[in-house]
């Protein structure tokens, strides 16, 4: 405590800074925020509405106030600056009269506001991720959310907690330097037909199949959950951006529906309804969709968007009066098609196309019947290639390199692989072309895999992998690994980021592929043999960075590579884009007379 008073008294006698864009956690919450006071005048508050107690490494009770955004807000750091510098040496109690009066005059609960689908894939998530940015733009502090999400595409936040990839884009579309996994509670990844693994607050929780799920998931820990981190996210953001899932009209499960309206009336948010007009019948999803709506519900919804308009949006203006005059319902936007690369949230990506771009260096990947993460191959796109996603033999012919990426399950997986005659065609091109194993591809490239068959009895069914490494992998109860990592190729020495997700544990046996920091050592990783160009990791994300893109191309012949792109930034100018081409179509001050804040 004396070491942050000491610390204040010096940020005091500084005075105000602003943003410190020199600093190398700048932004740490938010971009744009007010770095002044990097240490809180207040620490300990013991105010839950910004934080809470939580047992040290030591065991001791601490005060975690990690998420608080209140001290980093302009406003707020005029007001506590003016006051203290009055007095630097005040004591505690002047300083909490000081709290007390800084949170009665700017402390407010934020807005809630819901982004509804009349279908799948009607644009809930893009046009989530645009208002993300525009209201960012006008200085607000934005959160998106979303209370139950069912992706195979996740990610780690900086606490080690798995949530949807695409939260975590939605959070940098708000500016946001760290996710939360309030930002999206239950995480629902099938691992079958029927079965998903449900992850709460970023943990796994239970395996449930569809009926479990509903009857007792859901009425229970199910609703407490999305309350429990609504109200977290109200009471740090100006506005929480609510994404809604699929439709909010299957009248078979609405009452056991925690993705829609339930969570809009928790949240007490408005809504708009998103329609995709690429469906074809757009005015008749919007009619359909509201119609079904039970009437306390239906008044929720305050304004329809028109989203992906190919051709010129205006011709849709006729049929978007009628609606109007049909429901009471305004139309707020009618959006144009939006050219951009932004991460897919799911496999729906797949159904226009499984061929991404048109470079010269082809790079094959295997579509497993499960594939999980494939956004990690987003990257490679920014280079001179053209990436394929495949399901027969015949397509990985003319490979320049072959992916296998991440699978929810990774015997499953195999085994259809071996049986779809891919297994073999790749065996075939070992050490011809660059072979790279992600994750649970990673884990078939080894010699065995022991499959638990009654896990108490340690009985294992030994299950043949590639053989490409001399690994073995285990599964066993309870030994997930979700982590964030950093670190270098040995070879090269450049830099790699990425996340782990996995169950198994893998017995190494090869030279290793990165060195990740750990502690202030290296921690080996992967398997490399560069001679047959064999490369292995747990790591997702492992071609973000511009010298892992490099060093694996450099394994293609002839490959133009090195263009330095750098994909942060990449994704940052693609969600420009998004917002120009809402924010240009869409009647954002109606949006924001809906949202509840001041324009």
């Amino acid at each position: 405590m004396n070491c942050i008073k000491k610390k204040v008294k010096e940020e005091i006698e500084r005075g105000c800074i602003g943003s410190n864009l020199n600093c190398p956690y700048y932004p740490s919450h938010f971009f744009g925020q007010d770095c002044t006071f990097c240490y809180c005048p207040f620490y300990p508050c013991e105010d839950t509405t910004f934080g809470k107690f939580i047992n040290s490494k030591r065991g001791k009770k601490i005060w975690d106030c990690s998420d608080c955004l209140f001290i980093h807000r302009s406003e707020v750091v005029k007001f506590v600056m003016d006051h203290l510098r009055a007095g630097i040496d005040c004591d505690d109690d002047k300083v909490k009269e000081i709290f007390q009066e800084a949170k009665k005059r700017f402390w407010r609960r934020g807005k809630a506001f819901m982004v509804l689908g009349a279908t799948s894939d009607a644009g809930k998530s893009v046009t989530v991720a645009a208002i993300c940015r525009i209201l960012h733009r006008k200085g607000l502090i934005v959160s998106p959310f979303k209370s139950q999400n069912m992706s195979l595409n996740s990610m780690v936040t900086r606490t080690g907690s798995e949530i949807a990839m695409i939260q975590t884009l939605q959070a940098q579309a708000a500016g946001l330097k760290n996710t939360d996994f309030h930002m999206n509670p239950i995480l629902m990844k099938p691992k079958g037909d029927t079965v998903s693994e449900v992850i709460v607050d970023g943990e796994h929780f239970a395996d449930y199949d569809v009926t479990a799920y509903y009857n007792e998931f859901v009425p229970g820990p199910g609703k407490d959950t999305v309350k429990r981190s609504v109200d977290f996210l109200l009471g740090r953001y100006d506005v929480v951006v609510m994404e809604g899932a699929g439709s909010p009209a299957e009248i078979n499960i609405y009452d056991c529906d925690i993705a829609n309206m339930k969570a809009a009336e928790i949240a007490n948010a408005n809504c708009i309804l998103v329609v995709n007009a690429e469906w074809g019948g757009s005015f008749a999803y919007a009619l359909g969709t509201v119609e079904l709506i039970p009437e306390n519900d239906r008044k929720r919804i305050k304004g329809i968007v028109i989203n992906n308009v190919r051709g010129d949006p205006e011709k849709m203006r006729s049929g978007a009066n009628e609606i109007e005059k049909i429901l009471g319902i305004p139309v707020i936007g009618i959006i144009p098609h939006v050219d951009v690369k932004l991460p897919s949230e799911d496999s729906e990506s797949f159904r226009n196309s499984r061929i991404v771009g048109d470079g010269s260096v082809r790079i094959v990947v295997v579509k497993f019947p499960r594939i999980s993460n494939f956004t990690d191959l987003d990257p490679l796109s920014l280079e001179d290639a053209t990436i394929v996603f495949a399901e027969c033999p015949e397509e990985f012919e003319g490979a320049d390199v072959i992916v296998l990426p991440g699978t929810k399950n990774t015997i499953s997986d195999l085994e259809w692989m071996k049986n779809s005659g891919i297994a073999s065609k790749i065996i075939s091109m070992k050490g011809k072309v660059p072979i790279i194993g992600i994750c649970g591809g990673y884990q078939m490239m080894g010699s065995t895999l022991l499959d638990p068959n009654g896990i108490e009895e340690k009985i294992f069914t030994k299950v043949d992998g590639l053989g490409f490494f001399d690994n073995i992998t285990t599964w066993k109860d309870g030994n997930k690994c979700v982590r964030r990592d950093r670190g270098t190729i040995v070879t090269t020495g450049g830099l790699i980021t990425g996340y782990e997700i996995h169950s198994g544990v893998t017995e190494v046996n090869e030279k290793p592929l990165f060195n990740i920091e750990k502690l202030g050592k290296n921690d080996p990783e992967g398997s490399v043999r560069e001679n047959e160009m064999l490369f292995g990791t747990y790591l997702h994300g492992v071609f973000e960075t511009v010298d892992s893109r490099r060093y694996f191309l450099s394994f293609v012949k002839g490959a133009k590579i090195g263009r330095g792109v750098d994909y942060f930034q990449f994704v940052d100018e693609s969600l420009d884009k998004l917002a120009d081409a809402f924010e240009k179509s869409l009647d954002v001050d109606k949006m924001m007379d809906i949202i509840g804040v001041l324009r």
